[in-house]
């Protein structure tokens, strides 16, 4: 039996993959948690198969999540299942350790085929992709100026693209906001973005903006 570790922030979200996952007969979700806290703080005294998890959940962020669960567990499988489009979101997310990434508007059959290509082993990205994003592979050619951006200084971009402010942002990376206002400095400088403003037209104009 494989046992699962589901976690979002949406009640919908989980109740929908638990009845996917269990309806094969040979996975069983152990765990449900709507934020990465509570799923670490759950990992500490209990085991589990494999962690699907969001990206974008209050509190800690997916890519944090997924630094925390490799610190606590290296060997730990871990899918992302996502609404953001695997084009833009899937290298960075390799890149961090993840095992798999899949948008949450796959048929119900590719999440149970993710899972068992994850738990196998092996890396999973849907069919949309044909192979490793050139981010994730560590390839260098013909890079979008996002693409550059370290794993940090991607997440910092993403929430600065959803208008958060920096005193927000830092609350919510439990980092100085002089450390914030370093990461935006340097984001703009590797962009080649001239500020905020221009950087939530980038977005949007990439389909990074939620």
């Amino acid at each position: 039996m494989i046992r699962i570790l589901i976690v979002d922030d949406h009640v919908i979200v989980r109740e929908g993959l638990t009845l996917i996952l269990e309806k094969t007969g040979e996975m069983k979700v152990v765990a449900e948690h709507a934020n990465g806290i509570n799923a670490l703080d759950w990992l500490l005294n209990n085991d589990c198969d494999i962690a699907l998890i969001d990206v974008s959940m209050p509190g800690i962020t997916g890519i944090d999540l997924l630094k925390r669960l490799r610190e606590a567990n290296s060997t730990l499988p871990v899918l992302v299942i996502s609404a953001h489009p695997e084009d833009q979101y899937a290298a960075h997310f390799l890149k961090a350790g993840a095992n798999g990434y899949l948008v949450k508007e796959c048929a119900p059959e590719d999440v149970v085929a993710a899972v068992r290509c994850v738990v196998g082993g092996k890396k999973y990205l849907s069919a949309k992709v044909t192979e490793i994003p050139a981010a994730e592979s560590g390839a260098s050619s013909a890079k979008l100026p996002h693409e550059t951006l370290s794993n940090r200084e991607y997440q910092i971009f993403l929430l600065l693209a959803s208008t958060k402010t920096i005193a927000k942002i830092a609350e919510t990376l439990r980092l100085s906001e002089e450390t914030i206002g370093i990461y935006r400095n340097r984001i703009l400088e590797k962009t080649g973005l001239r500020d905020d403003a221009e950087l939530v037209q980038y977005a949007i104009a990439h389909r990074l903006a939620t």
